[in-house]
């Protein structure tokens, strides 16, 4: 995979930044202690560099968090790269087989693969100090401090706004299976991406398998990120999908005819974890790197690709806020049971 690079300056991205607002009680609030803060920056500065293999953003929002840590932290070089949440795993279990990660932090949005890790003792103990400023719901997802959220993903109902008149509008995920939509259903694939993998094992739980069979009947697309779904609306080739409210939402704002429904049986949250492996190669960069993704400096970050913040009042604009959405989160030990069991049927019922 290559490694991204950032075009703009770190000094004007920073400005950029400075111009954005957030709201809530924790804008503004670094929990960890300044001296601890100089302590990790000079012991990150030593290293000179970390390794990101990020699957929590699209691949120009993660070259901009990229460029927002080295311009607060100069001299730690990230060296981010940008896959999908199963080729990440892969890549990573790959490198610890073959000798020691090469990767610092690694970023999922299969929760699934964190407690594997730390199951195998795979994982470094950090806790980062900022990780208190986060929505309370999303603290403490690992009680035993070996991953923590980091980034959130939303899963709804997208859609071509130029070909969709608003009385077809989807409102539940069962409409995505009325047989208009034949020929016009866009998904991904959970054997690649996380966000997928999650929305298929919350469908099944909620309808039963038959909601794939009958998925199956209208011949949906079948990509394998489920950034792949907004390439299909994009280009007219599919009207409806299974899609990450971010990018659909940062398309609208650019002017392009995507918009997004909340469903009202319920919207998927995907809770997306970091985590530090051990005998990673930059062991202090990353446990700053970790504190970085835990501020609510990096949430400011996440509104510039209308990422929904980890952070109290850090809703993108024309996003919905967190605590509105009918909100489905599953436990991380029932993914870690349930997505392998996905994958098998999936790859049963579409032959892929």
């Amino acid at each position: 995979m290559p490694i991204l690079t950032n075009p703009i300056s770190r000094r004007s991205f920073a400005v950029g930044l400075g111009s954005l607002a957030i709201g809530g009680s924790s804008a503004g609030i670094a929990a960890l202690a300044p001296e601890a803060e100089k302590e990790l920056y000079a012991a990150a500065l030593k290293e000179g560099e970390v390794t990101l293999y990020t699957a929590h953003y699209a691949a120009d929002l993660a070259e901009r968090f990229g460029a927002a840590f080295t311009a607060k932290y100069p001299g730690v070089k990230v060296n981010v790269v940008r896959t999908t949440a199963q080729v990440a795993y892969q890549r990573l279990t790959q490198e610890i087989k073959s000798g020691g990660p090469q990767v610092d932090l690694f970023q999922t949005t299969d929760i699934g693969h964190c407690v594997e890790l730390k199951s195998k003792g795979l994982l470094d103990k950090f806790v980062p100090g900022n990780a208190t400023t986060l929505i309370p719901s999303l603290q403490n997802v690992d009680p035993d401090g070996f991953f923590h959220t980091t980034s959130i993903g939303i899963v709804g109902i997208t859609y071509n706004s130029s070909k969709v008149q608003p009385g077809e509008v989807p409102k539940k995920w069962p409409d995505l299976l009325d047989a208009r939509w034949k020929n016009q259903v866009s998904v991904g694939h959970p054997a690649f991406s996380g966000y997928v993998g999650i929305w298929a094992y919350e469908m099944n739980r909620l309808y039963g398998w038959d909601y794939f069979e009958k998925l199956k009947a209208i011949n949906p697309q079948i990509g394998r990120s489920i950034q792949d779904t907004l390439t299909m609306l994009r280009a007219g080739e599919r009207s409806v999908a299974a899609g990450a409210t971010q990018t659909a939402l940062e398309a609208k704002l650019r002017g392009e005819p995507i918009d997004i429904v909340y469903p009202d049986d319920g919207t998927i949250i995907v809770i997306a974890p970091s985590a530090i492996p051990k005998g990673c190669k930059h062991p202090n960069a990353a446990r700053l790197l970790l504190e970085y993704f835990s501020s609510p400096d990096a949430s400011v970050v996440s509104l510039t690709g209308q990422q929904d913040g980890i952070h109290p009042g850090t809703t993108p604009k024309g996003a919905k806020p967190f605590q509105e959405l009918k909100a489905i989160v599953a436990k991380p030990e029932a993914l870690v049971k349930g997505i392998p069991e996905i994958k098998e049927k999936w790859r049963d019922t579409f032959g892929i």
